[in-house]
C-alpha cells in the first residue's frame, strides 16, 4: 500500500492522532470510508461504460 511499511504507518497513524486528536478520529475514518466507496462506484461505473460503450 503506497510503498508504506508497517513501522511508516504506524508513525502516520500517531501523527495523524496527534494533530486531531482521539476524538475526531471516528469522524475521519468514517469519511475516508465513504471517499473510498465513492471512489470504488465510480471505477465500476466507469469500467461498465467501456464494456457497452
Amino acid at each position: 500500500m503506497f510503498g508504506l511499511g508497517g513501522q511508516e504507518l504506524l508513525i502516520v497513524l500517531l501523527i495523524v492522532l496527534l494533530i486531531f486528536g482521539g476524538s475526531k478520529l471516528p469522524e475521519l475514518a468514517r469519511g475516508l470510508g465513504q471517499g473510498m466507496k465513492e471512489f470504488r462506484k465510480a471505477q465500476r461505473e466507469e469500467n461498465e461504460d467501456d464494456r457497452t460503450g
